[in-house]
C-alpha cells in the first residue's frame, strides 16, 4: 500500500512542549518496519514551531507571525535532524519537502511537487512533508496538517491516510464530557449527521480539530482513499492498521 501518516504535535511532544523521545523513537522504528515490508510511506509531520520554541528558549508559543516563522525556521532543522538520525538507524533515507498553498493551487507547481514526490518514492526515500511556515502568509497558507495530509494523499493517489491524533477516533459525542460516548468504527459517507459531531454538540472536539479532520476525510474519500483517525499514544496500532484490523475510525474511500 501507499500510506500517508500524519503525526500531530500532541503525539510528538509531552504536555510540557518538549519532544516525547520514547514515542518518537517507537514511531520511527515501526514506520521503518512497515516500509521494510514493502509499503510506501509518506510522513506529514507537525511540530516545527513547538520545537523551535524550545530550542530558542521561549517561555511560550509566540503569537505574532514573524516570531512564529522564526521559531518554525529553527524548529524545522531540529525536527529533521531527529527524523534523519532515527530513520538512518534502520537504513532509511529521509527527504524534506516544505510547501505552501501556492504549491497545491498552481497547476505547474502541483505537477512539479507530484513528480518530485513520486520520484522520491521510486528511489526508496521516505518523504517528510510540512507546510513552509517560514514563508506562508494568509494568502498562501494551507492552515493545518490534517488538510495538508489529505491534499498529499489525493495528489499521490494514496491508498490510506492515517491521522495520529490525541483522540481514539470519531465519537457520537464528546468522550471527555460524556462517559457513554461511543466510538464510530466506520464512516461510509460524510453526511449531515457526521458533520454535526464536530459542531456545537461536541464543541470540545471541534476546538481540538475534528472539523479539519472531517474536511480531510471528505477530500480523501472523494479521491478514493481511506482515512483513519486514531490515537498516537499507541504506536503499535500502526501494525494493526496495516494488518487490516479495526482501529480508530475508518472513513471508507475505496482503495485500502
Amino acid at each position: 500500500m501507499r500510506i500517508v501518516i500524519k503525526i500531530g504535535t500532541s503525539t510528538l511532544a509531552h504536555p510540557t512542549g518538549h519532544l516525547n523521545i520514547r514515542r518518537v523513537e517507537q514511531l520511527c522504528e515501526i514506520m521503518s518496519d512497515i516500509k521494510n515490508a514493502g509499503h510506501e510511506l509518506i510522513l506529514v509531520s507537525s511540530g516545527a514551531i513547538g520545537m523551535g520554541v524550545g530550542k530558542l528558549g521561549l517561555r511560550e508559543k509566540p503569537k505574532d507571525i514573524p516570531s512564529k516563522q522564526a521559531a518554525a525556521a529553527v524548529g524545522q532543522c531540529e525536527l529533521m535532524y531527529v527524523y534523519d538520525k532515527l530513520f538512518s538507524e534502520y537504513h532509511h533515507t529521509v527527504a524534506q519537502l516544505l510547501i505552501t498553498g501556492d504549491d497545491t493551487a498552481s497547476n505547474t507547481r502541483r505537477f512539479n511537487f507530484t513528480n518530485t514526490l513520486n520520484r522520491l518514492l521510486e528511489l526508496g526515500a521516505l518523504p517528510i512533508i510540512n507546510e513552509n511556515d517560514t514563508v506562508a502568509t494568509d494568502e498562501i497558507v494551507i492552515g493545518d496538517n490534517d488538510t495538508l495530509s489529505a491534499i498529499v494523499s489525493a495528489t499521490v493517489s494514496a491508498d490510506l491516510l492515517i491521522l495520529l491524533s490525541d483522540i481514539d477516533g470519531l465519537y457520537d459525542c464528546d468522550p471527555r464530557r460524556d462517559p457513554d460516548a461511543k466510538l464510530i468504527e466506520t464512516v461510509p459517507v460524510i453526511d449531515a449527521r457526521i458533520l454535526s459531531l464536530a459542531g456545537d454538540k461536541c464543541s470540545e472536539l471541534a476546538t481540538g480539530g475534528m472539523v479539519t479532520k472531517l474536511r480531510a476525510a471528505k477530500m480523501c474519500m472523494d479521491a478514493g482513499c481511506d482515512m483513519i483517525i486514531t490515537n498516537g499514544i499507541r504506536p503499535n496500532d500502526l501494525y494493526r492498521i496495516v494488518d487490516g484490523e479495526n482501529v480508530g475510525t475508518r472513513f471508507k474511500g475505496g482503495r485500502a
